[in-house]
């Protein structure tokens, strides 16, 4: 676990992980399938990137935003890591060559959507990457969206054809025991080491009141907690 450490500082100048990741990445490194199920702000990039920048090769990133895609690319670069995301942005001859270098140019990460992974060009190139992991970002649309509204999210479990030997991580922040199960068939996660955070919030407490006097009440609130307010 040393050398995660080391990448840690090095990269995000964190010293320690936040609870699950480093049992998730230890999981990962050992060559199991993984399911993280971490709230908003648990750190589940760290969970797929630290591992990858261990192993030698490329890891793939499923996702389902280009937003979110350009960002996490972007982060990366930022540290000096190379990375590409397959968006719609690039032409056809953009992509191929982009390709060509996750083959061949010692690029770490690649993100594309499940859409790109339907495409023949860009499967013929990922059976000759050396791919060292499969991260699937956002999982729980395979089961809120692969049924219908994007069904390319049934189709994932293909890079399991062209990288048999390679494990696979899902990550979300919100899945309920139906929709874990419908992951871990969809992705043909094998016996799966499942993480899963408590989503309780300490800084956060719900309180119900009457409507009855509720202008007095929240001219108290208000003067209770002065300065920036949200009603």
């Amino acid at each position: 676990m040393e050398q995660a450490i080391n990448i840690l500082e090095r990269y995000w100048r964190f010293t320690s992980f936040k609870p699950l990741q480093e049992d998730i990445i230890n999981a990962v490194l050992s060559g199991q399938d993984v399911f993280a199920l971490l709230p908003t702000g648990g750190g589940k990039s760290l969970c797929y990137q630290i591992p990858a920048l261990q192993m030698e090769g490329i890891c793939l990133v499923i996702s389902p935003l280009i937003a979110l895609m350009k960002d996490q690319v972007e982060a990366l670069k930022e540290k000096g890591i190379k990375a590409l995301a397959l968006t719609s942005d690039y032409r056809a001859e953009d992509i191929d060559t982009m390709l060509d270098n996750c083959i061949y140019g010692n690029y770490k990460f690649l993100y594309l959507s499940p859409e790109r992974l339907q495409q023949d060009l860009v499967q013929g190139r990922i059976k000759q990457m050396h791919v060292n992991l499969i991260a699937v970002d956002e999982a729980h649309c395979i089961s809120s969206w692969g049924h219908d509204f994007r069904p390319a999210y049934r189709d994932i479990s293909i890079l399991r054809e062209f990288h048999p030997e390679v494990n696979m991580i899902a990550l979300t922040a919100t899945a309920r025991p139906k929709v874990v199960q419908d992951i871990t068939t969809e992705l043909q996660l094998q016996n799966p080491q499942i993480f899963k955070k408590s989503f309780k919030r300490e800084n956060l407490a719900l309180q119900v009141f009457d409507e009855e006097d509720k202008y007095e009440r929240l001219e108290r609130l208000l003067t209770k907690h002065t300065g920036s307010s949200i009603i």
